[in-house]
């Protein structure tokens, strides 16, 4: 592993400034993304439906807009790739299910929409698990998504795709989702960076659960400044979401301000006593020494999230039945199953400790974030595990009691209402990376990307790429 300088690993923010001074084209560098997807693509299968026409197509008319002065935005002639869950218009979007294997969309998403306003160049479908159930992507579509830096490993999900993808140099920018960690957690294991936003910060548009909050859309990137661009396009309000946040994207345009002196971290190592695999602590264990470093007032906190467990399961039990359980039982996969008859389990009583269980949690945790200004934790209880293990059913000796329990460090942070990103924090031994969890409270989106932006620029381990 080592740093390149190829031209499909610069930032998509050096990529811009090379676009804007006319050094390439948005066609030159569609190219050059579309021959690494070649070469390595379908080792790391994390771009199961190409667009390679479509991106050309994109791309020369962005060139001959350029030359007429016309710039269309801030992603104006930058790749990106869509996660199989998010809808393109005239683009297969599978949601990795066998149902939907053939399936077309009629219109495109929000995300879509706004970043193909703003000049981005869409060169095709990041894979996902089966309607983005759990956190390994692997699916009867398109088989496994393999980690860039140990092909033998998986590489998260539900965005495992997008975060392989981006690891990889297949493109600079992409989107995700995140119910329980699925963009944190791929993040942590392919080395890149996934932004959890606050809940109705990048809206959504769902025909059966518009109140749901649990489930968000975000943005996924080699770098917590493309992250921030990307936040700059796809957030702001948007009617179709009854709790959509009334702000723009502007406050994440503008290059983020690397200083944390001054700031208060709480640090935990494990959420109040979860399991935690030995290699990762050992990585994560360092996150505090490097932001006291840069002059952050860090102390470690004895954090109990655990009453998160059952109102997580709860909602999200209840979010599966309603949003699948219509769907032919023998033609879904067994998570999707075992999840929709969680959901029919689900009664009235349930619901309502769920809600009590939530509610208190975040008036306390809203009242801890009173004493410090960012929570700082593992993203995943263990590194990248083998690509043919179906999920993690052991944690530093503990047994998982199902395919759910292993990635809590994530998932109870879902409860909170709050902002979180994963950034590269280092490697295990074995050379497999292990990403740092960033909380804010809620509504503090630029307050973790900003504390993720010095981490990422006082460590580097983002910039150490795959042995492909």
């Amino acid at each position: 592993m080592g740093e390149s300088t190829e031209l499909f690993y610069l930032s998509a923010l050096e990529m811009r400034e090379l676009l804007r001074s006319r050094q390439i084209s948005a066609t030159e560098l569609a190219e050059a993304h579309l021959r690494r997807i070649d070469e390595v693509g379908r080792e790391v299968n994390a771009i199961v439906t190409l667009t390679a026409d479509l991106a050309l197509a994109q791309a020369r008319q962005l060139d001959e807009d350029a030359a007429r002065g016309h710039w269309h935005g801030p992603l104006h002639g930058l790749p990106i790739a869509y996660k199989d869950l998010t809808d393109t218009a005239g683009v297969r979007t599978t949601y990795g299910s066998r149902l939907f294997a053939d399936h077309v969309p009629a219109a495109d998403a929000l995300v879509v929409r706004r970043a193909r306003a703003a000049g981005a160049v869409m060169v095709g479908k990041t894979n996902t698990p089966e309607f983005g159930t759990g956190s390994h992507t692997v699916n009867e579509v398109f088989g496994a998504t393999r980690n860039p830096y140990d092909l033998s490993r998986s590489a998260g999900g539900s965005s495992g795709g997008a975060a392989a993808a981006l690891a990889s140099g297949l493109v600079p920018l992409a989107d995700g989702s995140d119910m329980g960690g699925s963009l944190r957690n791929p993040a942590s294991f392919c080395n890149v960076v996934g932004l959890r936003p606050t809940p109705g910060r990048v809206p959504d548009a769902s025909p059966t659960s518009a109140w749901f909050t649990l489930g968000v859309a975000g943005p996924m990137a080699r770098t917590v400044g493309d992250a921030a661009l990307l936040m700059s396009v796809i957030s702001g309000f948007a009617p179709t979401s009854p709790f959509a946040i009334r702000e723009d994207g502007s406050a994440f345009a503008a290059p983020l301000d690397p200083d944390v002196s001054g700031l208060r971290v709480a640090f935990s190592p494990d959420l109040g006593g979860l399991p935690v695999d030995p290699r990762t602590a050992a990585v994560t264990a360092r996150a505090p020494e490097v932001l006291a470093g840069l002059g952050a007032k860090v102390e470690q906190v004895d954090l109990d999230l655990s009453s998160a467990e059952e109102a997580f399961r709860t909602l999200r039990a209840w979010h599966y039945l309603n949003a699948f359980g219509g769907l032919p039982a023998d033609m879904v996969g067994p998570n999707v199953a075992w999840n929709v008859e969680q959901g029919r389990a689900v009664t009235a009583a349930g619901l309502a400790r769920a809600e009590q269980l939530r509610s208190a949690l975040f008036q306390r945790v809203n009242a801890f974030f009173d004493g410090y200004d960012v929570l700082v934790a593992p993203v995943s209880q263990v590194p990248p595990f083998p690509v043919d293990q179906p999920y993690v059913t052991e944690v530093a000796g503990t047994r998982m009691p199902d395919y759910l329990a292993w990635m809590r460090s994530a998932y109870w942070i879902s409860v909170l209402h709050a902002p979180a990103a994963s950034v590269p924090c280092g490697f295990t031994p074995e050379g497999l990376p292990v990403g740092v969890q960033i909380i804010g409270r809620p509504w503090a989106d630029l307050t973790v990307l900003r504390v993720a932006h010095a981490f990422e620029r006082a460590t580097g381990h983002g910039g150490v790429r795959p042995p492909l």
